[in-house]
């Protein structure tokens, strides 16, 4: 197979045709092909050798006997009947070293005798075996010493020991065959079984991608498929709550832009009616107060917009990966509302904190809480902000105001999105703010909860990772 320039080589574009399970059988068939081939080859060449050794070994006990006992006397040798010979397929002659040979009487010819039975009549080799052919017929010759320039031939026709090498070698391609074809329907029912988790998983992906039915497949086993279709379901969770996460994003966002948009349009419609020709004339403190309200609900839209989009973020990673002191970020928080806090005090207490992550999602996230403390702090009280360290990798900062507190019932509820409590619905607010919090929070590995404080107001702590200035984190040197 040839390779293309940039030195992959290409594929095969027949194998493409066929589907993963028939890919699977033809491999198994061509494997098992290739074993066969082998494993016949091996004991074709293992049982002819094995054959012929037996041939030889008993052809040269025979010459031995026969060297030794009466045959090797010509005239002796002379007076075996033909039909004694015949019956066994032997052939014998004693040759002398001058080359001259006789064999029995009536044989119709000696055995095949070359240079190596020479070599034996002469003393120059002391035995000699090798396959020979009469008329076209094979035969297997040895020949052994059989006195003092003499040495005994014998040959036997090789016809009955081919055709049992013949038959074998027609026997062994059949069974492999035979094996061949087993292992290719193996391979295809191994293949149908051990591929069935991966239809469901292609079943399920082209369901999903037809109904976008989020349904998870059963698992069946423990193996690798069965991990692969547990990865398979968990990421289908993952998307169904995604989507649900998505339908309610846009269910509350759409109940909570009607409300400003319904009291514009109202406001706009007034205006526009008053300045139509003959409609009463509205009062300048009448316009002018509807033009405050139009512009207060302009200013709610843009905040609730903005939280939306930062809302809508929220399976997005943690783009800004970067070494962050909390500290600072805190300040710059507290700079920020204070400006627009009013006569609302701040008691602040900060220590060192140094985090790997999004200094603006953390500052956005700290002045989300400064701000609810501040919308529930009474005139001329304080908020509380308290930075403590957990323990060595975790630090805790808690936001505390001398407001009303949050009910029982609240507390699970007030980071979920647009949630307001009974006594927050008529006040300013997208109901995103914590939501936001509890975002930046599970982006950065931490944590948001709701309590009281110890004055009975509301008490807001989000715990982040990280360490003080100066120390070592685990594993580091």
């Amino acid at each position: 197979m040839s390779t293309r320039p940039d030195g992959s080589t290409p594929r095969v574009e027949m194998l493409d045709r066929f589907s993963l399970r028939s890919r699977i059988g033809i491999l198994a068939a061509l494997v098992a092909a290739m074993a066969v081939v082998l494993v016949s080859l091996a004991a074709f060449l293992t049982v002819r050798s094995n054959i012929l050794a037996t041939l030889d070994s008993n052809l040269f006990q025979r010459a031995v006997a026969a060297a030794q006992s009466e045959l090797a006397d010509p005239l002796q040798l002379s007076t075996i009947p033909p039909e004694v010979m015949g019956a066994g397929d032997i052939r014998i002659a004693l040759l002398a070293a001058n080359g001259s040979a006789q064999s029995a009487e009536g044989q119709l010819s000696a055995p095949p005798i070359e240079g190596p039975e020479l070599d034996v009549a002469r003393g120059l080799a002391a035995s000699s075996v090798r396959t020979a052919s009469i008329d076209r017929d094979p035969y297997r010759v040895v020949a052994v010493q059989a006195g003092p320039g003499r040495a005994l031939v014998m040959g036997q026709r090789l016809d009955p020991t081919q055709q049992v090498l013949t038959r074998l070698a027609f026997a062994l391609p059949l069974v492999g065959l035979v094996g061949v074809a087993v292992a290719g329907v193996a391979g295809i029912a191994v293949a149908r079984a051990g591929l069935r988790p991966v239809q469901r998983l292609t079943s399920a992906t082209e369901r999903v991608a037809a109904t976008g039915d989020l349904r998870p497949i059963p698992v069946d086993g423990a193996d690798e498929l069965a991990r692969l279709t547990i990865s398979f379901n968990e990421m289908l969770g993952t998307l169904a709550a995604s989507q649900e996460q998505q339908r309610r994003l846009v269910a509350d966002a759409g109940h909570e832009l009607r409300t400003p948009l319904t009291s514009m349009r109202t406001n706009l419609e007034l205006l526009a009616a008053a300045d139509r020709p003959g409609a009463p004339t509205l009062p300048d403190s009448d316009r002018a107060e509807i033009l405050t309200d139009v512009h207060a609900q302009v200013e709610e839209l843009s905040t609730l917009v903005g939280d939306l989009v930062e809302l809508a973020r929220d399976d997005a990673p943690l783009t800004v990966h970067e070494p962050v002191e909390l500290t600072d970020v805190v300040e710059r928080a507290l700079e920020r509302v204070k400006r627009r806090a009013g006569d609302v005090r701040f008691d602040a207490t900060l220590v060192p904190w140094t985090l790997m992550g999004d200094a603006t999602a953390l500052e956005r996230a700290v002045l989300n809480l400064l701000d609810n403390a501040v919308k529930w702090s009474p005139a001329g009280g304080t908020v509380t902000v308290r930075m403590r360290p957990l323990d060595g990798w975790s630090v805790l900062l808690e936001v505390a105001d001398e407001g009303p507190g949050i009910a029982e019932q609240d507390l699970p509820r007030v980071f979920d999105r647009f949630y307001r409590a009974d006594r927050a619905r008529t006040m300013p607010g997208s109901g995103l703010g914590l939501a936001i919090v509890r975002q930046v929070a599970v982006r950065h590995l931490g944590a948001v909860w709701a309590g009281r404080a110890a004055g009975g107001g509301a008490l807001l702590a989000l715990r982040l990772p990280g360490r003080s200035p100066g120390r070592v984190p685990p594993g580091g040197q």
